[in-house]
Protein backbone atom coordinates (compact mmCIF):
# COMPACT_ATOMS: atom_id res chain seq x y z
CA UNK A 1 0.00 0.00 0.00
CA UNK A 2 1.29 3.45 -0.90
CA UNK A 3 0.76 6.35 1.49
CA UNK A 4 1.88 9.95 1.13
CA UNK A 5 3.51 11.49 4.15
CA UNK A 6 2.40 15.11 4.49
CA UNK A 7 5.69 16.66 5.53
CA UNK A 8 8.83 18.23 4.17
CA UNK A 9 10.82 17.09 7.22
CA UNK A 10 13.40 14.56 5.96
CA UNK A 11 13.95 13.17 9.47
CA UNK A 12 10.25 12.38 9.92
CA UNK A 13 10.12 10.76 6.49
CA UNK A 14 13.12 8.58 7.35
CA UNK A 15 11.70 7.52 10.74
CA UNK A 16 8.29 6.67 9.33
CA UNK A 17 9.81 4.74 6.42
CA UNK A 18 11.98 2.75 8.85
CA UNK A 19 8.96 1.81 10.96
CA UNK A 20 6.31 1.27 8.26
CA UNK A 21 8.31 -0.17 5.33
CA UNK A 22 8.76 -3.59 7.01
CA UNK A 23 4.94 -3.81 6.99
CA UNK A 24 4.90 -3.58 3.21
CA UNK A 25 3.93 0.09 3.15
CA UNK A 26 5.42 2.30 0.49
CA UNK A 27 5.81 5.61 2.36
CA UNK A 28 6.65 8.53 0.09
CA UNK A 29 7.11 12.16 1.00
CA UNK A 30 4.84 14.82 -0.41
CA UNK A 31 7.86 16.13 -2.33
CA UNK A 32 8.36 12.71 -3.97
CA UNK A 33 4.66 12.78 -4.85
CA UNK A 34 5.29 16.10 -6.63
CA UNK A 35 3.20 17.94 -4.09
CA UNK A 36 5.06 20.57 -2.15
CA UNK A 37 3.25 22.94 0.18
CA UNK A 38 3.77 24.29 3.66
CA UNK A 39 0.63 24.23 5.77
CA UNK A 40 0.15 26.88 8.44
CA UNK A 41 -0.05 24.97 11.70
CA UNK A 42 -2.71 27.13 13.32
CA UNK A 43 -4.24 24.40 15.47
CA UNK A 44 -4.20 24.55 19.25
CA UNK A 45 -3.51 20.83 19.62
CA UNK A 46 -1.24 18.27 17.99
CA UNK A 47 -4.34 16.54 16.55
CA UNK A 48 -5.61 19.74 14.93
CA UNK A 49 -2.24 20.44 13.31
CA UNK A 50 -1.86 16.85 12.08
CA UNK A 51 -5.33 17.04 10.53
CA UNK A 52 -4.61 20.38 8.82
CA UNK A 53 -1.52 18.91 7.15
CA UNK A 54 -3.14 15.62 6.14
CA UNK A 55 -6.29 17.27 4.78
CA UNK A 56 -4.35 19.81 2.70
CA UNK A 57 -2.56 16.99 0.87
CA UNK A 58 -5.59 14.69 0.68
CA UNK A 59 -7.74 17.42 -0.91
CA UNK A 60 -5.31 17.48 -3.85
CA UNK A 61 -4.22 13.85 -4.27
CA UNK A 62 -7.29 11.90 -3.01
CA UNK A 63 -5.24 8.91 -1.91
CA UNK A 64 -4.11 7.69 1.54
CA UNK A 65 -2.24 10.37 3.47
CA UNK A 66 -0.55 10.34 6.85
CA UNK A 67 0.57 13.41 8.80
CA UNK A 68 1.82 13.91 12.29
CA UNK A 69 2.34 16.71 14.69
CA UNK A 70 4.51 16.25 17.69
CA UNK A 71 6.39 18.13 20.31
CA UNK A 72 7.98 18.30 23.70
CA UNK A 73 5.87 18.89 26.80
CA UNK A 74 7.86 20.03 29.86
CA UNK A 75 5.98 19.94 33.15
CA UNK A 76 8.05 22.67 34.83
CA UNK A 77 7.22 24.96 31.89
CA UNK A 78 3.45 24.40 32.20
CA UNK A 79 3.44 22.11 29.16
CA UNK A 80 5.52 24.34 26.93
CA UNK A 81 6.79 24.25 24.27
CA UNK A 82 3.97 21.84 23.25
CA UNK A 83 2.45 22.66 19.87
CA UNK A 84 4.97 25.49 19.58
CA UNK A 85 7.98 23.13 19.80
CA UNK A 86 9.20 23.88 16.29
CA UNK A 87 9.14 27.65 16.76
CA UNK A 88 9.89 27.85 20.50
CA UNK A 89 13.14 29.79 20.11
CA UNK A 90 11.97 31.79 17.08
CA UNK A 91 10.64 31.04 13.62
CA UNK A 92 13.93 29.96 12.00
CA UNK A 93 15.79 28.80 15.09
CA UNK A 94 18.15 25.84 14.96
CA UNK A 95 17.78 22.71 17.05
CA UNK A 96 20.71 23.90 19.16
CA UNK A 97 18.98 27.22 19.85
CA UNK A 98 15.75 25.48 20.86
CA UNK A 99 17.62 23.13 23.18
CA UNK A 100 19.57 26.02 24.70
CA UNK A 101 16.36 27.91 25.39
CA UNK A 102 14.81 24.95 27.22
CA UNK A 103 17.99 24.41 29.27
CA UNK A 104 18.17 28.10 30.15
CA UNK A 105 14.54 28.12 31.33
CA UNK A 106 15.20 25.02 33.47
CA UNK A 107 18.59 26.07 34.87
CA UNK A 108 17.23 26.46 38.44
CA UNK A 109 14.83 23.51 38.31
CA UNK A 110 15.78 20.45 40.36
CA UNK A 111 16.33 17.09 38.69
CA UNK A 112 13.13 15.51 40.03
CA UNK A 113 11.04 18.36 38.60
CA UNK A 114 12.49 18.16 35.07
CA UNK A 115 9.91 15.60 33.92
CA UNK A 116 8.79 15.82 30.33
CA UNK A 117 7.30 13.82 27.52
CA UNK A 118 7.30 13.74 23.79
CA UNK A 119 3.84 13.43 22.28
CA UNK A 120 2.92 12.59 18.70
CA UNK A 121 -0.51 12.56 17.07
CA UNK A 122 -0.88 10.94 13.68
CA UNK A 123 -3.78 11.73 11.38
CA UNK A 124 -4.45 9.16 8.69
CA UNK A 125 -6.93 9.85 5.91
CA UNK A 126 -7.81 6.82 3.82
CA UNK A 127 -8.64 6.77 0.11
CA UNK A 128 -12.33 7.46 0.78
CA UNK A 129 -11.61 10.44 3.05
CA UNK A 130 -12.19 8.81 6.44
CA UNK A 131 -9.82 10.13 9.11
CA UNK A 132 -8.35 8.33 12.10
CA UNK A 133 -6.08 9.60 14.87
CA UNK A 134 -3.35 7.77 16.79
CA UNK A 135 -1.50 9.21 19.80
CA UNK A 136 1.89 8.13 21.12
CA UNK A 137 3.74 9.34 24.19
CA UNK A 138 7.28 8.80 25.45
CA UNK A 139 7.99 9.79 29.07
CA UNK A 140 11.35 11.11 30.20
CA UNK A 141 13.11 14.09 31.67
CA UNK A 142 15.25 17.00 30.54
CA UNK A 143 19.01 16.72 31.05
CA UNK A 144 21.32 19.49 32.28
CA UNK A 145 23.20 19.59 28.97
CA UNK A 146 22.93 18.11 25.47
CA UNK A 147 24.22 14.56 24.97
CA UNK A 148 24.59 12.44 21.86
CA UNK A 149 25.02 12.92 18.14
CA UNK A 150 21.99 11.12 16.69
CA UNK A 151 18.40 12.16 16.23
CA UNK A 152 17.10 15.68 15.75
CA UNK A 153 15.10 18.39 17.48
CA UNK A 154 15.06 18.04 21.26
CA UNK A 155 16.59 14.53 21.22
CA UNK A 156 19.94 15.63 22.79
CA UNK A 157 18.25 16.94 25.97
CA UNK A 158 15.50 14.32 26.38
CA UNK A 159 16.55 11.50 28.69
CA UNK A 160 14.69 8.22 28.41
CA UNK A 161 15.81 4.89 29.85
CA UNK A 162 19.27 6.16 30.88
CA UNK A 163 20.10 7.59 27.44
CA UNK A 164 19.08 10.71 25.62
CA UNK A 165 17.23 10.11 22.37
CA UNK A 166 20.35 11.44 20.62
CA UNK A 167 22.50 8.74 22.27
CA UNK A 168 20.26 5.97 20.95
CA UNK A 169 20.63 4.19 17.65
CA UNK A 170 17.78 4.62 15.18
CA UNK A 171 16.68 1.07 16.01
CA UNK A 172 16.57 1.82 19.75
CA UNK A 173 14.68 5.06 19.25
CA UNK A 174 12.20 3.42 16.87
CA UNK A 175 11.26 0.97 19.61
CA UNK A 176 10.27 3.53 22.24
CA UNK A 177 9.72 6.97 20.71
CA UNK A 178 6.43 8.85 20.76
CA UNK A 179 6.25 8.56 16.97
CA UNK A 180 6.96 4.83 17.12
CA UNK A 181 4.21 4.37 19.72
CA UNK A 182 1.69 6.24 17.55
CA UNK A 183 2.80 4.29 14.48
CA UNK A 184 2.36 0.98 16.33
CA UNK A 185 -1.28 1.91 16.91
CA UNK A 186 -1.57 2.88 13.25
CA UNK A 187 -0.03 -0.45 12.23
CA UNK A 188 -2.53 -2.35 14.42
CA UNK A 189 -5.36 -0.39 12.79
CA UNK A 190 -4.12 -1.30 9.31
CA UNK A 191 -3.96 -4.98 10.27
CA UNK A 192 -7.75 -4.84 10.62
CA UNK A 193 -7.88 -4.12 6.90
CA UNK A 194 -9.79 -0.84 7.12
CA UNK A 195 -7.58 1.29 4.92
Amino acid sequence: MRVILATNNKNKVREMQEILSPLGMDVISQKDANFNIEVDETGETFAENAYLKAKAVYDVVHCPVIADDSGLIVDALNGEPGVHSHRFAGENSTDEEKNSRILELLKDVSDEKRTARFQCVICYINSSGKEEFFTGVCEGKITDSPRGENGFGYDPIFLCEEKTMAEMTAEEKNQISHRANALKQFRDYLKKGDF
